[in-house]
Parts: structure tokens; sequence; C-alpha cells
């Protein structure tokens, strides 16, 4: 099992969860995060860390959002995505965006 970070993410980038990761497994891009599944240790600290409710159990992931496991993967592993281990503002925007659903058309990679 692993954690993955999932469409809520897209266009906020709330940064709660990186502070309380044991083992800076968060990756940024642009506007969202991802978590590495071959780093992440399934401790779930992250999960209530998360305002938005992004960051979900493999195991519970909604067959509409399933797709955010290999995202996650191969995101974590785009030598452009940076790793964050200190919490940042969130995008300017992030309340306008927290509501919104089907964002994953907005992903910048």
């Amino acid at each position: 099992m692993t954690f993955v970070v999932t469409e809520a993410c897209i266009q906020c980038k709330y940064t709660d969860c990186v502070t309380v990761c044991p083992m800076d497994c968060f990756l940024e891009g642009p506007n969202f995060l991802v978590i590495n599944p071959d780093e992440c240790i399934d401790c779930s600290i992250c999960v209530p860390e998360c305002p938005v409710g992004a960051i979900v159990a493999d195991t519970d992931l909604a067959p509409a959002q399933m797709h955010f496991l290999e995202l996650n993967r191969d995101l974590s592993r785009n030598r452009q995505w940076t790793r964050i281990s200190h919490a940042k503002a969130p995008l300017p925007e992030h309340e306008k965006w927290a509501g919104v659903t089907d964002k994953l058309g907005l992903l910048q990679r």
C-alpha cells in the first residue's frame, strides 16, 4: 500500500502534508504535489494534514481516480519536479479551486 495525491490538489498545492512526512517523499510541480510510491512507508501521517482531502490510500482510490497512482509514480520520476519538505504558501487562487472537481486538464507537468 502507498498513499496517493489526487485531483483535489491541482491548482491548490497545500503543503501542510510535506512537513510531517518522515520520509520526505513528496515532490513538487508547478501546480500539484505527488508522493513517490517507492519511498512512501504507508504511515498515513500526511492524510489528515491536507485541508482538501487530496491524499488517499491507493486501496481507497475511487475508480475515477485510479489513474492518479500511476501519475504519482510517473511524476515522482520527473527530474524537473523537486523534493519538498518545508511548507510553502498555497497557490494564489487556492480557495477558488479547493472545491472544484475535474481539474486533471489543468495539471502542469
